[in-house]
């Protein structure tokens, strides 16, 4: 059902779309840009299918796409998808092993050879 009304909605728009192209300048801010400022009202009797047929398919419009997100609505609360986060809370803790070349320590514990000098090495230097 919910593609089917998404398939409806494209279809609108793009009659909608299409409508609107059709239609004559009425006068105001694109008469003054396109020079048709004699035409003010445009052709009559076309302009009233037109304008019938374009509310109509805004109205139409407007309906498929509360009814869509209805139908989004509606199975988000039948079926139980959590967020990514809730997923990962509810798996159970793992422990992992501690890597054997770093030094155990407590937190507030220094670990070992920190803070004291380094002992030269064996052999004198030379």
């Amino acid at each position: 059902m919910y593609t089917i009304l998404i398939v409806l909605t494209i279809i609108v728009c793009i009659l909608l779309v299409l409508i609107v192209l059709i239609q004559n300048p009425k006068g105001g801010l694109s008469s003054q840009f396109m020079g048709a400022g004699t035409q003010l009202m445009g052709v009559k009797k076309t302009t009233d299918l037109l304008e019938k047929i374009t509310w109509g398919l805004a109205i139409a419009l407007l309906v498929f796409s509360v009814g869509a997100n209805a139908l989004i609505s509606g199975s988000n609360e039948t079926t139980q998808t959590s967020s990514v986060v809730e997923k990962a809370q509810e798996l159970p803790a793992v422990d992992l092993p501690k890597p054997a070349n770093l030094p155990s320590t407590t937190p507030g514990q220094t670990p070992p050879n920190q803070g004291q000098p380094a002992t030269p090495p064996a052999g004198g230097g030379k």
